[in-house]
């Protein structure tokens, strides 16, 4: 590999930044392909694919066979909120490979006793976020059903390119929630980001339950895939 590529997938990975590096089997030429140009690329259908997975692998196009080397960030679930849905949600999302990090300035609900297997910051989610601020790679699943500290969060997923925004509470409390955000100056294309009521509509009841069906639409927007339904609707 060129030193230039090599220095440039290492500035992506570096900053959170996915990229894909294509060989052409047959000349051996190579090129980065960031994500922010993805498009612009001849094999911009195959390359958003692979990104959409997250694995490498062979391509054909036009007659010539590529090698995808698929770079990718850890992808992150911020949970605000340390209740109990979050202590069902954390090892759920570790067992389904995402870096778990649980957020709440109630320092009596914020204890790594109670989150034994995430890291626990017990801070506002603002000052919290200025270390490590969300991006396209980042879930948040607020929680707490405080908006004082849930819409801190929620204004900075909204600003940020989260692949995924839940919110915990009922239609009602959904509804004042968007009128909030209309305030802040949010118009109607970044609210339709948000899911509330939060998680796909399996029943959950218990917290348990309810974290399923969280990390289950955390996974289906990930990977882009559209639900049974949806697929049959269309």
């Amino acid at each position: 590999m060129r030193l230039d590529l090599l220095k440039g997938m290492n500035e992506e990975r570096l900053n959170r930044r996915a990229a894909i590096l294509v060989t052409e089997i047959g000349g051996g030429e190579q090129r980065l392909v960031k994500a922010a140009a993805l498009s612009e690329d001849p094999l911009a259908a195959a390359l958003e694919s692979a990104l959409r997975t997250g694995k490498s692998g062979m391509v054909e196009h036009a007659g010539a066979s590529y090698f995808l080397t698929v770079q990718v960030p850890p992808v992150r679930l911020v949970i605000i909120g340390a209740v109990h849905i979050s202590q069902a949600l954390a090892p759920i999302a570790k067992i389904a490979g995402l870096d778990v990090t649980i957020i709440d300035p109630r320092t009596a609900f914020a204890t790594q006793e109670r989150f034994p297997e995430a890291p626990v910051i017990a801070e506002w989610p603002d000052a919290a976020l200025d270390r490590a601020p969300l991006d396209r790679y980042t879930a948040i699943a607020l929680l707490t059903h405080d908006p004082k500290i849930d819409d801190i969060a929620l204004l900075r997923a909204l600003n940020a390119e989260c692949f995924y925004i839940g919110a915990l509470g009922s239609r009602k409390t959904h509804a004042n929630r968007l009128e909030r955000m209309r305030a802040q100056g949010f118009g109607e294309a970044a609210l339709t980001r948000i899911h509330a009521p939060i998680g796909l509509d399996i029943g959950a009841v218990s917290p348990a339950e309810i974290a399923v069906s969280i990390i289950g639409e955390i996974v289906g927007a990930l990977r882009k895939k559209p639900l049974r339904a949806e697929g049959q609707a269309a």
